[in-house]
């Protein structure tokens, strides 16, 4: 008999205020294929946790020294076992909610999810094991504006300032359902199905040997 495959560890992190949203629709169908493909899912509500965005004065003075991060070690780790990341947010004044920018700013730390390099260098990965990123994200404007005026900054601010320095391994999939707030059930049943088709392309991905 073969070996079984090892389950996935997936974490989802959700950043949106309202349970009755479009935002926690598409998070409670993230989470439902997620774990109709086998992973081990961590869903972690930003907003329902009471989670503090601010990072504290002492976390700040100790990014040099030795991040003092007890506050989050619990995410801290929930991230450092994570291989597959599935991010449900929506997009706000063209960024990410305030309490999600916080999250990256306390759990993606040193120690965490890079380390310092000799003399300021580039930043050293720690996510080796992450390999996938999934976003998920709802704007307000129309598509034109996001990729010809604003040229997508928040996918690459993702992708280039958060993921590669972190987690070179990781493919980073992007999804914005644009006019959300006139989107039609058409529209959204659409955005579904490509989620579970990119969370099915996961799972065949991951079962490939590197």
């Amino acid at each position: 008999m073969a070996p079984l495959a090892p389950l996935r560890r997936c974490l989802i992190v959700r950043a949106h205020p309202l349970g009755d949203s479009l935002n926690a629709h598409l998070g409670a169908q993230a989470t439902a294929a997620a774990q109709a493909a086998g992973w081990q899912v961590v869903v972690r509500d930003l907003y329902a946790s009471g989670f503090a965005p601010s990072l504290s004065a002492g976390e700040r003075a100790s990014y040099y020294t030795g991040f003092a991060g007890e506050a989050v070690a619990d995410e801290q780790a929930e991230l450092a076992l994570a291989e597959i990341l599935i991010l449900i947010f929506p997009t706000w004044w063209s960024g990410f909610p305030a309490i999600l920018k916080g999250w990256f700013d306390r759990v993606w730390a040193p120690g965490t999810a890079f380390d310092h390099s000799p003399g300021f260098g580039p930043m050293l990965p720690r996510l080796q094991g992450l390999r996938e990123v999934l976003a998920i994200t709802t704007m307000g404007a129309p598509a034109w504006v996001d990729w010809l005026v604003l040229r997508r900054p928040l996918r690459r601010i993702l992708t280039w300032g958060i993921i590669r320095p972190c987690a070179p391994r990781a493919k980073v999939r992007w999804h914005c359902l644009y006019r959300a707030e006139t989107a039609t059930p058409q529209r959204i049943t659409r955005l579904e199905a490509a989620i579970r088709t990119d969370i099915n392309a996961i799972a065949r991905r991951l079962q490939c040997p590197e």
